[in-house]
């Protein structure tokens, strides 16, 4: 269990389900103090292919894969999907299928859904947040010159919109942090209903 807590005491202690470094940098770019723990779960029991029933679902899916062994513990976990057209494009495998999927989302719209999940012992509470992002037309070597970069390989939908791939990206209607992996100012708000502020404001 990796602890972030800058020396801050909360009544209650977050959990967060993730070792997603973006979601790390999210919760403390917002001064949230918090733990990580993730269990290992099998996604393939997620069977819907709505892509936000099923970001929520995974969401959900990983906060209650984690142990609450304090009452005061409230865990936070979150799954981003992105979607186009109909399918749902997870983390490219190899060069081939991230080609595949910067192909398909070349000069269009596509959706990108973070579900996010959080539970307490006494309390569960789960949304989906909704992004529309749109690519510039790329050129076979853009989409090759990007992939070359190994930015794409632990990212859903082949990009990541806060490191290399942002050159890819036209405009975006929504939240910027949802895209990310994390919509950092609407998560912050619902923690507040579970006694977790952050350190402002403690």
């Amino acid at each position: 269990m990796l602890v972030y807590k800058g020396g801050y005491h909360l009544k209650s202690e977050l959990i967060l389900a993730s070792t997603s470094p973006r979601r790390k940098e999210l919760l403390q770019l917002a001064q949230i103090p918090f733990v990580i723990q993730k269990k290992g779960i099998d996604e393939s029991v997620i069977i819907t292919n709505n892509p936000a029933k099923k970001a929520e679902q995974l969401a959900i899916h990983k906060a209650m894969h984690v142990e609450l062994t304090n009452q005061h513990d409230v865990i936070l976990a979150a799954d981003t999907i992105v979607a186009y057209n109909g399918d749902i494009y997870g983390k490219p495998k190899n060069y081939e299928e991230a080609f595949n999927i910067l192909s398909n989302l070349s000069g269009e719209k596509h959706e990108v859904y973070t579900g996010v999940a959080i539970h307490s012992k006494d309390k569960q509470l789960s949304f989906v947040e909704k992004t529309i992002v749109e690519f510039w037309p790329l050129s076979t070597e853009e989409i090759n010159d990007y992939i070359l970069s190994n930015d794409p390989f632990d990212k859903a939908g082949a990009y990541g919109i806060q490191s290399n791939g942002a050159i890819l990206v036209k405009q975006i209607i929504g939240d910027y942090y949802n895209v990310v992996g994390l919509p950092i100012s609407r998560v912050v708000r619902e923690l507040k209903k579970f006694n977790i502020n952050a350190v402002s404001n403690l």
